[in-house]
């Protein structure tokens, strides 16, 4: 995700505004009637990426005396229109198509349009890949994608949500591909050279989840209920196949139990297309996914991004697709869904710590977003193309929400209020206002003041906690001060933690209210207060002081968070507190703090937490401790047996940039490692510290050969390896011979992953590099914004929002005015604000960072001394 710069205040974030130049209120359009069926007769000729066809719609009017139907139809050439197979007159100005009614509407008598069209070299909807010159070995695929609304690229419709309809697609193709769509397959036939299938989808849905997929697939059965559950995979990744999709069955059970509703489409099948321009599309009963997804062996080992969005796109098939949004506005409860869906699923397969975990980040996501692109209401209905609302906004925080509404329902009516809202609106259309009346309606609960505060506005509470204890009158006194401009009002547990021998009772675990609650190492007493001032002063009797104080105990509520105890209690909170997130928040308040005693307290949690994302967490926090003991510290995380957490010091050890550090990794970059990740993690770590201004560091071009070493020989799975490489090749920023190397590996004919590393890459070289070689960066960057690929022109927009120089913002503009992607008009004039700030001040900024650097160096060289010579002495 592309970020932008923000300004700040005394009181806090200026945000950016999320509505650009040319954002306007949007809303669904008067309907004419309801659609019932729409059918599509197509033949491809594949070769000349070309089709022609009849696509016939089913109307019934909803009101009589309608002369003229208004339907979306994009750069489609039109041959003929027929109403009730009457040829009737229409205009197109290739936006919209207008069908005149010789007979106007009577209302209770359905009419059918039939219109004749065919499409030459599409330049969205529907995609034709196939081989060329400089990839051979490209597969021929023809794939669809409609959302949002680019179905009218590909057909005529009423392109928006709010109308349902079944569909019919039937399709000619060349031998030996096979056609894939939604519903069930109900006749094919030969016809010489030709395969025609015939698709029936006989549940409405929406315009913009009609799909089509062709290719010579390998297709891989398998089964839930009866159902058929079907992979198809380039022919030879059948065990990849296997291998990323094959929980997809117990994901249908688990999904149909926790939604109270049994997967209700005929079949299921997930189609891996290449050139995907998403992760994956959940189109009715058949998902289209990345091919970049399947995973081989190796990568199985530390990947579970593959089983999340197998588990998104299937929990579409209830949120979004049985229960469909009404306007684009509200694609949060879909989207949100999808992505609380992760959690479940994580929660269902690996457990509570890691769904605690995956929330984090989800979360971590969001926050990214607000701070530094711009901050928005979930719910709005104002933008340019309804595709920018699709940001972490959406997603993310949408989850959130999602969690938030779980821990204030409880398990039980949480999931009685779910299952209502699914059984409810099943095949119709839903607002957010839905979802709160179904929370009301099963719960008697009115949620309006959570949707107010984090649907309906932007933003998030952000705590600043203080804790003292005063002996005489056994009161614990917690400090909560709101640091935002908005006050938020929530109703937040703090509990109070005592290790097992202190000697407090408890009760049996679980307990969240008023009261204790326990688990093996800790005992933990709460209390509920309402937070909803800027600064608030609780006081809580206690028995005996205690070890240590859980803000939000849970972590249920989306909040940034800073924790403003002494070391005694964060130290005791990070070895004792049951929440993962808890110990997660002390380890970075003791990463703030530094000295020798906060890094101790870490380096033990590396080596003895039994989480594997509190040691990730942890061996982030102790590269951010400017003294000599971290490396020590973090060495030894390079033995953990969770490929994750080795990966997270490979990156500390990477920032905490020393030679003895470059002496860790570099056995790893040398002689490989058992996650594809790791040992992309050590190539672009050990370009960090050659770059790094040491006293003693690796020679430039020993590096270099390790790096160029990589490129030739570790080609493999997404080329994960090979794009550390570049990643670590981006980082020495005044080396021309690395930019040399980048640039090579941006030509056509270079795996598409690993080109589009060395496309990103040019911008993170280019803050470092001579005048001369500047313009060639900015040469390059201006050939490769001519390419029309989304992800190209992604890549080349990513690029130079890096960039510190004024002319960047040409090539910009240039993407910003002429992409046909709203998405990359978007970000493209986002870089541009971005560069304009960068370039301000580069030359001043460089020197006082360069400053500030050797300033820090020296200063951590003392305090290390000093540590050390303190605990001698008090030894």
């Amino acid at each position: 995700m592309l970020q932008s710069y923000f300004d700040t205040d005394n009181n806090g974030h200026k945000h950016k505004s999320f509505e650009l130049p040319g954002a306007k209120p949007h809303y669904n359009p008067d309907r004419p009637g309801q659609v019932e069926h729409i059918f599509l007769d197509l033949n491809l000729d594949i070769l000349n990426q070309s089709y022609d066809g009849t696509c016939t719609i089913q109307l019934k009017p909803v009101r009589n005396g309608i002369d003229r139907l208004t339907l979306d139809a994009v750069s489609l050439n039109i041959h003929s229109v027929q109403v009730d197979a009457t040829s009737t007159t229409y205009d197109y100005d290739g936006q919209q198509l207008q069908v005149h009614l010789a007979n106007p509407t009577q209302t209770g008598q359905s009419i059918k349009i039939a219109i004749a069209y065919s499409v030459a070299k599409p330049q969205r909807g529907i995609y034709f890949i196939t081989p060329d010159k400089h990839y051979p070995n490209k597969p021929v695929q023809v794939w669809t994608q409609g959302e949002d609304e680019d179905s009218r690229f590909w057909f005529p419709c009423f392109d928006y949500p709010g109308q349902l309809a079944t569909s019919e697609i039937r399709v000619r193709v060349p031998k030996p591909y096979i056609a894939i769509s939604n519903g069930r397959l109900i006749h094919t036939e030969e016809n010489g050279d030709y395969k025609i299938f015939h698709w029936l989808q006989e549940q409405v849905h929406p315009s913009y989840l009609m799909t089509l997929a062709v290719g010579d697939f390998a297709e891989i059965q398998d089964e839930w209920n009866g159902k058929p559950v079907t992979y198809y995979v380039e022919k030879g990744r059948e065990e990849d196949a296997r291998r990323s999709m094959g929980k997809t069955p117990c994901m249908v059970e688990f999904f149909s139990q926790k939604y109270g509703y049994p997967y209700a489409f005929p079949k299921y099948a997930q189609v891996c297309v290449d050139d995907f321009i998403f992760g994956g599309m959940e189109n009715t009963s058949t998902t289209l996914l990345t091919d970049r997804c399947l995973l081989d062996e190796r990568a199985a080992i530390d990947n579970r991004l593959t089983e999340s969005l197998v588990a998104h796109e299937l929990a579409h098939q209830w949120f979004g697709d049985l229960v469909v949004i009404k306007h684009w506005s509200h694609a949060w409860i879909k989207e949100g869904m999808a992505s609380y869906s992760e959690v479940m699923w994580t929660e269902q397969e690996y457990g509570a710590e890691d769904a605690a975990y995956y929330r984090l980040l989800e979360a971590r996501n969001y926050l990214a977003e607000d701070s530094s692109r711009y901050r928005r209401p979930i719910v709005t209905h104002v933008y340019r193309e309804a595709i920018e609302l699709y940001d972490r906004h959406l997603y993310e925080k949408g989850s959130c929400v999602y969690h938030m509404i779980r821990a204030e329902l409880g398990e039980e009516l949480f999931w009685r209020a779910i299952q209502t809202f699914v059984q409810d609106n099943a095949h119709n259309t839903v607002e957010t206002v839905d979802l709160l009346r179904t929370i009301e309606k099963i719960t008697g609960r009115n949620l309006l003041f959570l949707f107010d505060q984090y649907v309906y506005r932007g933003g998030h509470p952000e705590f600043k906690v203080a804790y003292t204890w005063d002996g005489d009158s056994k009161l614990a006194k917690v400090t909560v001060t709101q640091t935002q401009n908005e006050l938020f009002d929530l109703k937040i547990p703090i509990a109070f933690g005592y290790t097992r021998e202190s000697g407090v009772g408890s009760r049996e675990s679980g307990k969240n209210a008023e009261g204790e609650i326990s688990n093996a190492t800790t005992h933990c007493k709460a209390f509920t207060v309402r937070v909803n001032e800027k600064e608030q002063s609780f006081y809580f009797p206690l028995e005996e002081k205690p070890q240590f104080i859980s803000f939000d105990a849970n972590n249920n509520y989306l909040k940034t968070v800073s924790l403003e105890y002494s070391i005694p209690e964060l130290k005791a909170q990070l070895q004792f507190d049951p929440d993962p997130i808890s110990r997660i928040y002390a380890a970075e308040a003791l990463g703030k703090k530094g000295g020798l005693e906060a890094l101790n307290a870490l380096a033990e949690a590396l080596k003895s937490d039994r989480f594997w994302g509190v040691k990730v967490e942890v061996a982030k926090q102790l590269a951010q401790i400017k003294l000599d003991q971290a490396f020590e510290a973090l060495v030894v995380g390079l033995n953990d047996e969770n490929p994750l957490v080795r990966r997270a010091v490979v990156e500390a050890l990477g920032n905490i940039k020393t030679y003895a550090s470059y002496k860790a990794l570099k056995p790893i970059v040398e002689d490989g490692e058992r996650s594809y990740y790791v040992e992309a993690a050590a190539a672009r770590a050990i370009g960090i510290i050659a770059a790094a201004k040491l006293e003693e560091k690796p020679r430039e071009e020993k590096v270099l050969k390790l790096l160029r070493s990589i490129l030739e020989n570790k080609a493999g799975w997404n080329e994960v390896v090979r794009s550390g490489a570049i990643a670590g090749l981006s980082q020495m920023k005044t080396s021309a011979e690395a930019l040399d190397l980048i640039l090579e590996y941006t030509r056509l004919g270079v795996p598409q992953a690993l080109r589009l590393a060395a496309v990103r890459a040019l911008g993170a070289i280019s803050t470092g590099q001579s005048a001369a070689n500047l313009e060639r960066i900015l040469e390059r960057l201006t050939e490769l914004a001519q390419e029309s690929f989304f992800l190209t022109q992604v890549s080349v927009v990513t690029a130079l929002g890096q960039m510190e120089t004024p002319k960047a913002i040409a090539i910009l503009q240039t993407l910003a005015t002429q992409s046909l992607d709203g998405r990359v008009q978007r970000i493209a004039e986002e870089a541009v604000s971005k560069v304009q700030s960068a370039a301000g001040s580069e030359q001043a900024v460089k020197q006082l960072r360069d400053e500030i650097d050797q300033l820090k160096k020296q200063n951590q060289t003392l305090m290390s001394r000093l540590e050390s010579l303190e605990a001698k002495a008090a030894n």
